[in-house]
């Protein structure tokens, strides 16, 4: 949606290593948003994303307008999502989903995309896509890619320019308390709902951070751990935590592997 960064171009170099011309599509889309506010001033550089791209290994980059991908007028589509755009982030957002598959399931079709590329910070969102193509008889390729960070943790993101300094501050903490979660998964038998109360003390010691979220999900079907009170590591599958926090008006996400199980 613009705003571009670091992250987003090591999406287009990791496209370049393909071999095919890589596109960049630019859009800010009005269907998955859920405040009008958060639309209004949701960060957009349109000039500064040229330059960033020029000096990338994009072949092209496409500037859609809403009459290009809304024709019949701006509204989502409905699509057979299997319940992921009404759980976990879903259910924080209601039709937030089916409006990134309307605008996704447009680009794909105009842009006639062999391979899409998607980063795991929005790990929800990289399943619902991956279910849209699917539905799309498995066109195009979804190539998902590793969550790229600051210096200090925090996932790179166009919303981050919105911090305050203070705020930008703070926000490490997120990925910080991560990182804290899966050690003491490694160290300790620890149940879910222990290790989401004493996740939501470390967030809460960040000065300016309001919780909105801590989910443990199995990272293969993103359906939530059966028995809050059971240990983590002991169903024999990989675990997820998907993190959100408020910073002021700024919405920020993270997730991380839990707990990895080893065949």
């Amino acid at each position: 949606m613009g705003a571009l960064h670091a992250g987003h171009l090591a999406l287009v170099a990791r496209a370049a290593k393909d071999g095919a011309p890589v596109l960049v599509s630019i859009f800010v889309n009005p269907t998955q948003f859920n405040r009008p506010e958060d639309l209004a001033s949701y960060p957009r550089d349109e000039d500064g994303d040229i330059a960033l791209l020029r000096d990338s290994e994009a072949a092209a980059v496409w500037f859609p307008s809403a009459a290009d991908l809304y024709p019949d007028g701006v509204q989502s589509q409905h699509f057979d999502l299997e319940g992921l755009d009404t759980r976990l982030e879903g259910a924080l957002r209601p039709g937030h989903f089916q409006g990134v598959a309307t605008v996704v399931d447009r680009l794909f079709t105009l842009s006639l995309a062999t391979k899409a590329y998607f980063g795991l910070k929005d790990f929800q969102q990289v399943a619902v896509v991956r279910r849209l193509a699917a539905l799309r008889g498995g066109t195009p390729i979804i190539v998902s890619c590793p969550t790229l960070r600051e210096s200090d943790g925090l996932a790179m993101s166009s919303r981050n320019r919105l911090l305050s300094p203070q705020q930008r501050t703070a926000a490490p903490a997120i990925y910080h308390a991560l990182l804290w979660a899966a050690n003491e998964v490694r160290e300790f038998p620890a149940p879910a709902r222990a290790l989401q109360r004493e996740l939501r003390k470390e967030l809460e010691r960040a000065e300016g951070l309001v919780v909105e979220s801590i989910d443990f999900i199995f990272s293969d079907t993103l359906e939530a751990l059966t028995d809050p009170d059971r240990p983590v590591d002991s169903y024999g599958r990989s675990v997820q935590t998907l993190i959100s926090v408020y910073a002021g008006e700024v919405r920020l996400i993270d997730n991380a592997p839990l707990y990895l199980c080893r065949p």
